[in-house]
């Protein structure tokens, strides 16, 4: 096993395991098969909250990959069927956000927010696709809240990890759509406040939420405890915000400078078979299998690499087998993708993930994946 040193952290690339070639026309089909299994197993559309979000962004990220009309469509029929809203109270006064809710008064919580990326992804590209009627509604909502979030003097929305995933992609959008920089300058604050917070300096890695920051918290060995989906939320947020951030931001720079911290201490801690413990840095904790995690970890490095922010020969081997993991143990024969921790907020001990842990998540962040791995072999 050799070791290569980034700064004062070490990553381990075991020669030992020798990836699989993958080719472009592999891993397309892997795509389409893991997509069309999921839409046709699941013709009935689900509400907009977090995890149904979270599947969608992963097929939107296929469906403008490949232009697939099928998969837009699929997307086009969830904003209908929620009236292309996340929560639905009217009056702004009574908006939430500072505690979990998945109640209709919630329209300030991140996890109802998710569903913009996706709505403003279709406004976006429907010139590229069948579209009918006045597609102005598409955004409408989102224009209505994430403005009033922008316009607003509070800075602590995000206040657990997977908020970054959920909004900054969202926040960055909304620029795009409306040049408006309120909506980067308003990223940039809640951000801030999440760093001071949750973010470990010593690691790079960012704690779930205040809860679990260490020493308050600790895993049964006293280890700093770090969950996999919850670090993994904010990688793949670094890179989507990365892809839509004006080139001259002014904060652009800090935002590169923590992603290339956070994307050098994950590559620390892969498992020698290619995935993430559901506790990073004390794999004992929760040992075993895990793909949400692994998977949004694959697409935010392999971004980094594709877009010439983390170096190739250092990271490629870490990303070439967090794919191989997810292509041959995650994937079943029948489509779906397993090892997927179900929904939580940490790593618990003794809870069973299997190849039949399927959840719609997990299904949309191994999409992101596979696609930024295709782009990978394209290039």
């Amino acid at each position: 096993m050799r070791r290569i040193f980034l700064g004062s952290l070490c990553i381990l690339a075991a020669l030992s395991v020798q990836a699989k070639s993958w080719t472009k026309a592999e891993v397309r089909d892997i795509i389409y098969k893991v997509n069309n299994t999921w839409q046709s197993n699941h013709p009935d559309q689900e509400r907009s909250f977090w995890d149904p979000a979270v599947y969608h962004t992963g097929n939107m990220e296929a469906c403008l990959l490949f232009g697939n009309q099928q998969w837009y469509d699929y997307s086009v029929a969830w904003g209908e069927k929620n009236m292309w809203q996340g929560a639905r109270e009217k009056d702004s006064s009574k908006w939430l956000y500072k505690n979990y809710g998945e109640d209709q008064q919630h329209v300030l919580f991140g996890d109802w927010q998710i569903c913009f990326q996706t709505f403003l992804d279709l406004y976006a590209h429907a010139a590229d696709f069948k579209t009918n009627g006045d597609l102005s509604v598409w955004i409408q909502r989102a224009k209505e809240v994430m403005g009033y979030e922008a316009d607003s003097k509070d800075n602590d929305y995000w206040w657990w990890a997977d908020a970054l995933y959920m909004v900054m992609p969202v926040m960055t959008k909304m620029y795009k759509l409306t040049t408006d920089t309120k909506y980067l300058d308003k990223m940039y604050e809640n951000w801030k406040y999440s760093n001071s917070i949750m973010y470990d300096a010593e690691t790079g890695l960012y704690f779930r939420d205040g809860k679990y920051v260490y020493p308050k918290h600790k895993t049964a060995a006293g280890k700093k405890d770090f969950w996999a989906r919850g670090d993994g939320w904010v990688l793949a947020a670094f890179a989507k915000v990365l892809k839509d951030l004006p080139k001259k931001d002014k904060h652009r720079k800090e935002y590169i400078q923590f992603y290339k911290k956070q994307a050098a201490a994950v590559a620390n801690c892969q498992q020698e078979e290619g995935y993430w413990t559901r506790s990073m840095l004390d794999p004992e904790q929760a040992p075993g299998r895990e793909t949400s995690g692994t998977a949004l970890f694959c697409y935010g490095l392999q971004w980094g690499i594709n877009n010439g922010f983390l170096k190739k020969k250092v990271y490629q081997p870490v990303a070439d087998k967090a794919w191989e993991y997810l292509a041959t143990i995650a994937l079943q024969s029948d489509g779906t993708v397993g090892y997927v921790q179900p929904i939580g907020e940490k790593a618990i001990p003794g809870q069973v993930v299997n190849q039949k842990s399927v959840t719609n998540f997990g299904t949309g962040a191994f999409l992101l994946a596979a696609c930024e791995y295709y782009r990978h072999l394209k290039k």
